[in-house]
């Protein structure tokens, strides 16, 4: 008798191929490292590796506010810059707004500019007001306080300042530098697939003291591809 596999509902892989796949998957390799190492076809894996993105990515959007300390920063992801404006400014860009709770976790949300509209509308959805908001001195961050939310500092990095005592948004950063550092390894995504991507880099910095693995099966059960 046929056994189901309960992670890939109508699929002709077995269960214990997939749960291989999957293995592959939370160990980040690439859709092609998985397909010869598990002699499927990469156009096999592909499929695969996009609907297990999409779950994570609806994961990712159930996040509740955050609060606590809470540090903000945008960062720019695309092709190397050659000329032109850096940083906020900079264009050919795709522009990523990140909050990330102080020793916790980070949601990411891709923006069309850093103006005080947009990024506060974000901030409103996803902050608790009575959490400790950290950013540099954008001035889209202007205001804050007076939207209601007990404490905003901020440090001037246009002065070379970048960390005083717990002032500081040293957390987001240093997700940006994972996120990059890990996105470049796929040499160039299409911006249709920008976003699965990273959600995907989002739900591996939130679940990077736990067994990746085991987390996906779980979340697979749940929600069979």
């Amino acid at each position: 008798m046929k056994h189901k596999n309960r992670y890939y509902s109508r699929s002709k892989i077995s269960e214990v191929k997939f749960r291989q796949i999957i293995r592959f998957f939370a160990m980040d390799f690439t859709a092609t490292d998985t397909a010869k190492l598990t002699d499927i076809s990469v156009r096999s894996i592909n499929p695969i590796f996009i609907k297990i993105r999409k779950i994570i990515a609806v994961e990712c959007e159930k996040t509740s506010p955050f609060e606590g300390i809470v540090e903000l920063d945008e960062s720019y992801f695309g092709a190397q810059r050659i000329r032109g404006k850096r940083g906020r400014g900079a264009s050919g860009k795709t522009i990523v707004f990140g909050l990330l709770k102080r020793e916790g976790s980070v949601y990411t949300e891709i923006v069309p500019d850093c103006s005080k509209a947009t990024l506060q509308g974000i901030i409103r959805g996803h902050i608790e007001l009575d959490s400790v908001i950290n950013t540099d001195g954008w001035r889209g961050y202007d205001g804050l306080v007076d939207l209601g939310y007990e404490k905003h500092l901020r440090v001037n990095h246009g002065k070379n300042e970048f960390a005083c005592g717990d002032r500081h948004i040293n957390g987001i950063e240093s997700f940006w530098g994972y996120a990059k550092k890990r996105l470049i390894k796929f040499n160039g995504i299409d911006k249709k697939m920008f976003y699965l991507h990273l959600k995907e880099t989002e739900y591996r910095f939130n679940h990077r003291h736990s067994n990746l693995y085991l987390d996906l099966l779980k979340l697979l059960r749940e929600n069979p591809l």
